[in-house]
């Protein structure tokens, strides 16, 4: 068969149907507000380094994935205030497969070398992600509330607002367990009433609930689902914060970092946080 014989196509026709006159119509770049979106990286280097632009993509992609995050995560919760069980089951389980995204994403900021780094790294003069208002605020909704850090955004209005909402607000663990309480399962009343501002703290009182949902066979498979839930979106967390220390630490070995921080030290100790830690003491008891 020649060249002009075959019957093969390289282009793909339009169908008929399609709407290729977009004048006046709502389209894919303004729905999504592109031209905002796009033209939001600005790098600061100069001459411009070819590398910076990965390292703002980076970090303003984990941004809006924090945003859906805590979007869900507050949902859970309002959900869980109603007793919807099914449906803040639901948003956790986006939110888990969200982290799951967020903790791939340190593969591509690790194609930067330390070299190329190094090269723009003086742009970002005090910049860090220790700034992060969404990712406080993701602690805080699970649990780690510090109220040292509210000080931090009082020059942001919005970032206090939400942060400051979140501070005094029952956490995601906190509606969990007016859940089980209304269940009919024995949550001490100063649990319930505790003051929501403190970072949560281990509380021996929770285990032995814990290990009659587990060990129990007439438990509600929801509840016993949530607790596996909440236990996923805390590994999860965790394996988000071990990248990024990994990939900090491939990029700037022990460097301080440019927040102030200790560096790899700092993460380092981030690890030893929990937000559920009764849900991993149970594992211990249940079967002995």
């Amino acid at each position: 068969m020649t060249a002009t014989e075959d019957t093969s196509q390289s282009v793909r026709e339009l169908e008929t149907s399609i709407r290729t006159d977009l004048h006046g119509s709502m389209t894919y770049g303004g729905y999504l507000d592109l031209d905002r979106l796009l033209h939001a990286q600005h790098p600061r280097s100069s001459p411009e380094h070819h590398d910076e632009l990965l390292f703002i993509v980076q970090h303003q992609t984990s941004e809006l994935w924090l945003k859906l995050t805590l979007h869900e995560l507050q949902s859970a919760r309002h959900d869980l205030d109603h007793d919807q069980l099914g449906h803040a089951l639901k948003c956790l389980a986006r939110v888990k497969n969200i982290q799951r995204t967020l903790i791939e994403q340190w593969s591509v900021l690790a194609t930067l070398t330390p070299r190329e780094y190094a090269q723009f790294r003086d742009s970002l003069a005090s910049a860090s992600g220790f700034q992060s208002f969404q990712y406080r605020a993701t602690e805080f909704i699970l649990g780690n509330k510090n109220a040292r850090l509210l000080s931090m955004f009082a020059g942001d209005a919005e970032a206090h607002a939400l942060l400051s909402e979140l501070y005094e607000a029952p956490t995601l663990y906190d509606a969990f367990l007016a859940v089980l309480a209304r269940a009919g399962y024995p949550v001490p009343e100063e649990i319930l009433t505790r003051d929501v501002r403190e970072p949560w703290r281990f509380q021996p009182a929770l285990v032995p609930i814990f290990r009659e949902i587990y060990e129990s066979t007439e438990a509600p498979w929801g509840v016993y689902e949530a607790c596996e839930s909440l236990v996923d979106v805390e590994d999860n967390f965790q394996l988000w914060r071990f990248r990024h220390l990994r990939t900090v630490q491939r990029t700037i070995g022990f460097k301080t970092g440019t927040g102030g921080s200790s560096g790899v030290g700092f993460l380092r100790k981030a690890l030893d946080l929990t937000f559920f830690p009764e849900l991993y003491a149970v594992r211990t008891e249940i079967g002995t």
